[in-house]
């Protein structure tokens, strides 16, 4: 079958972006006011779609209402989730309800409103390549035009001076257990696919949880609110050392300010590298009120005798895994501080093991000569997200929630997004387009930082003393 061809104007566009995720879609919603760009962003899925999986009733979002796509860079914009409460007539419910962490459904909602009503997005367009055109000094960007099946249905291509990349991340499943992901049977299913096989999974007699996370944690807590008390069957297992709490206090979250972003940005590859290592309860432990939750179902299933029958062990790890027969899971585990190891056997798994950062490779296969890396072959990124290519390249690549190993535990954050995009848009306009504040933190994460010292003190205004 011939594919027609999509025709796209020859002039070549500001800035295409890949991917359509909150990243990008804070960057669309911030470039939208600006006259001087056109822009266009390509999504091969077909409309927006956040963590569908994992959307539990009464889960909420880890950072504060105030961190949607554009408030933190610009209040006064009409894509702020408090415009989308006064568009759908909620601003007084929300006011009085008084909830400063809103829940997962609610941010999605208000993704899926900015997505529908703002310009320039186009979903079900896959990018199949990017490649530089040193003739024209502009990127060339393929896609393929999708239908309401995912079929081919026509090919275009973009040309433009600046990419940006918001492709986000995948489900990342540990090599012993993806075998048991990709044969099927026993229900073996990565935490992202939660909801759609929460039926099944409940009808299981046995169920296992691993990954000692907040999806962990959340998925967990909603399986034991759906078991009968003092049969729960229920397995929760984890890596860490304990079911942590998240770092939530006010000088902890400093961490996610572009003040503490700036710094990291400036330490040497191996001391950025090991900092991440260490710094997973800034954003990889539990939220407090999920762990308390959690307890509170335990305790409530003690009250009239005897304790729910659920086994939590943390500092866990599993070797390896099989099936037995057709119709259970044998996962083979290890004690790390006890050094034991035991067998688990077990009727369904849900692998909340996390997301690893989406493979450029194959994408961006026309511009690996022209990248620079870093010791261990990873793209290198300067300070304001752009990919460091060679000279010869005029245009700029921006990367955004994939510069995790140049910019510190802040890249996946939601709320860094609105700063990110501004700091993009600055650097793509080549002015302040958005003023940024200079100092964003109380804590001085290095020696002789200028941006922490204080402005000479005003002096006091002098007064006309009255006659």
């Amino acid at each position: 079958m011939t594919i027609p061809p999509h025709h796209e104007p020859q002039t070549p566009r500001d800035l295409v972006g890949i991917g359509i995720g909150p990243s990008n879609l804070s960057l669309a919603a911030l470039a939208h006011p600006l006259a001087e760009l056109d822009t266009v962003f390509y999504e091969q899925r077909p409309g927006f779609d956040w963590h569908p999986g994992l959307l539990i009733e009464g889960a909420t979002i880890q950072v504060p209402f105030l961190a949607d796509l554009v408030t933190l860079a610009d209040p006064t914009s009409p894509w702020s989730f408090l415009n989308h409460l006064k568009n759908s007539e909620r601003l007084f419910p929300f006011y009085f309800s008084e909830r400063f962490h809103i829940q997962r459904t609610e941010y999605d909602a208000y993704c899926r409103w900015v997505a529908q009503n703002l310009p320039g997005l186009h979903f079900r367009h896959q990018v199949d390549a990017v490649r530089w055109n040193p003739e024209r000094d502009v990127f060339e960007v393929d896609y393929t035009q999708l239908d309401t099946e995912g079929e081919a249905e026509a090919l275009g291509r973009t040309y433009t001076r600046n990419i940006v990349l918001g492709v986000g991340t995948v489900p990342h499943v540990p090599g012993p257990l993806q075998p048991l992901v990709d044969t099927p049977g026993v229900p073996v299913i990565h935490a992202a696919d939660y909801l759609d096989h929460r039926a099944t999974v409940l009808t299981a007699d046995h169920v296992t949880v691993v990954g000692s996370g907040q999806s962990g944690a959340e998925v967990f807590l909603d399986l034991l609110r759906h078991r009968p008390a003092g049969r729960e069957k229920l397995h929760w297992i984890g890596r860490t050392e304990a079911f942590a709490p998240m770092e939530y206090s006010k000088l902890g979250l400093e961490h996610f300010t572009p003040d503490y972003t700036r710094y990291f940005h400036a330490l040497t590859e191996p001391v950025r590298d090991r900092l991440v290592a260490t710094q997973w309860q800034l954003h990889k432990g539990i939220d407090a009120d999920t762990l308390a939750a959690i307890h509170d179902e335990l305790y409530r299933r003690t009250l009239h005798g005897g304790w729910p029958d659920v086994v939590l062990t943390p500092g866990v790890r599993v070797r390896t895994a099989g099936r037995i027969a057709t119709t259970r899971v044998e996962l083979h585990i290890e004690h790390l501080q006890q050094d034991s190891r035991s067998r688990l056997i077990t009727d369904a798994v849900i692998l909340a093991t996390g997301y690893r950062e989406r493979p450029l490779g194959p994408l961006l296969a026309g511009l690996d000569p022209y990248l620079r890396r870093d010791s261990s072959e990873r793209p290198r990124i300067d300070e304001e997200f752009r990919y460091v290519l060679d000279p010869s390249v005029t245009g700029s690549i921006y990367v955004q929630n994939a510069e995790l190993h140049t910019h510190g535990i802040g890249a996946p954050d939601l709320g860094l997004a609105a700063w990110r995009s501004a700091t993009i848009l600055n650097s793509l306009t080549g002015k302040e387009t958005y003023p940024l504040a200079a100092r964003t933190a109380f804590t001085t994460f290095g020696l002789d930082d200028p941006r922490t010292r204080l402005p000479q003190a005003r002096e006091a205004k002098r007064l006309t003393p009255l006659s």
